[in-house]
């Protein structure tokens, strides 16, 4: 269902991968993607041309059953999507983790002022990287890479098969959101593991890729949250009450 942010929020009971041909580009679109890269990294040196798996397309083929088709391709791609009058544009594929308190809260994290969304908050998360020639990308993929994402941004550890797959999220530009449900875990010791975690990166010379995190439990809670949010956030935050 639509939502008034704009976002597609779609139920999931199962969810099938399909693998399409990479997006082909005229001469004149790849000179017009090269250069857009080649600003971007200079307006922000931070950004990797790394493999990533883009979305192409989101169909329903019964009562929460999703197809969702995609291509393997690298970070310049989605470059494409601000650059005005562009004929390709890539839309991106994220798996990100709806973690909840014992309360009823959920999980949050702002994203850190060297990343590529400085200072957004969102759920834990983040692009999906496809997978070694010959091999699929299907659900369990997926989770694995959530419960990467959780770990790696929050400290937080869950084993994937604990993670259940819950909606998935279709924005106004078409990028793809899988998010998956982990157990809920008592407030003080969400806390404690991202304290921990950050204590750890910084003792290694690395800065965290979010630099705060906080617990929210209604789409009210987040006008306290200064800086720009995520469209799923409002949306995730009253279906997940």
């Amino acid at each position: 269902m639509t939502q008034p942010s704009g976002v597609d929020l779609f139920d999931a009971d199962r969810l099938r991968l399909v693998e399409a041909p990479s997006p082909p580009l005229s001469p004149e679109e790849r000179r017009v993607l090269d250069d857009a890269w080649d600003a971007a990294v200079r307006a922000n040196p931070a950004l990797f041309d790394g493999p990533v798996a883009g979305c192409a397309g989101l169909e329903q083929e019964g009562p929460g059953r999703l197809v969702l088709t995609w291509v393997r391709a690298t970070y310049r791609f989605y470059v494409l999507r601000r650059v005005p009058g562009a004929t390709v544009g890539l839309p991106s594929l994220f798996a990100a983790v709806v973690q909840p308190t014992d309360d009823g809260r959920l999980l949050v994290g702002r994203m850190a002022l060297w990343t590529t969304a400085p200072g957004r908050w969102q759920l834990p998360g983040g692009s999906v990287e496809p997978p070694p020639d010959g091999e699929p990308l299907d659900l369990a993929a997926l989770r694995r890479h959530a419960a990467r994402e959780l770990a790696e941004e929050t400290g937080i550890g869950a084993p994937a098969d604990d993670l259940t797959l819950w909606r998935v999220t279709r924005g106004a530009n078409g990028s793809v959101g899988v998010l998956f449900r982990s157990p809920p875990r008592p407030a003080a010791w969400l806390h404690e593991n991202f304290a921990a975690l950050t204590s750890s990166e910084h003792a290694l010379g690395r800065a965290p890729e979010l630099d705060r995190i906080a617990l929210v439990g209604s789409p009210a809670d987040l006008v306290g949250l200064a800086g720009p949010k995520v469209p799923y956030l409002e949306p995730v935050l009253r279906l997940a009450r």
